[in-house]
């Protein structure tokens, strides 16, 4: 999905987080990985917005999620992305993750990015697995 905003201001807000977002999002993943059994590997892709996927496996399983859909669940308020699904959702950026001078509040930009990540781990099959 493709965020739209409401107005100009929430477009210059998520300008200011998205970034900052992204390398939250693939830090908190890389250190999941080296704790989780998962293999992780980057895919490009082209829709709905150019940029790179995620793809886990281990033991004959694997998961798919979108890196740009991870960075806007953690830039908005109750984003929810709808697999498969193209087109737009409205969105309203979480304005806790920015300071009172606009900018990033890095902190809580790490707790927030740090629990959607772990959440998302969380959420995999548990069980054995062998190391490759």
């Amino acid at each position: 999905m493709v965020p739209k905003f409401t107005d100009t201001t929430s477009w210059q807000q998520a300008e200011v987080l998205m970034q900052p977002a992204l390398l939250r999002v693939v830090d908190n993943i890389r250190k999941q990985l080296d704790v989780s059994g998962w293999k992780g590997t980057y895919e490009e892709v082209e829709t709905p917005i150019p940029g790179h996927q995620l793809c886990l496996q281990r033991n004959g399983q694997q998961f798919v999620y979108n890196i740009w859909d991870l960075c806007f669940q953690v830039c908005f308020r109750d984003y929810q992305p709808a697999p498969g699904e193209e087109g737009t959702q409205e969105v309203e950026v979480d304005t806790r993750l920015l300071d009172e001078e606009g900018e990033v509040d890095w902190q809580q930009l790490e707790d927030k990015t740090k629990g959607i990540i772990e959440a998302l781990f969380a959420n995999l099959p548990q069980g054995e697995f062998e190391n490759d």
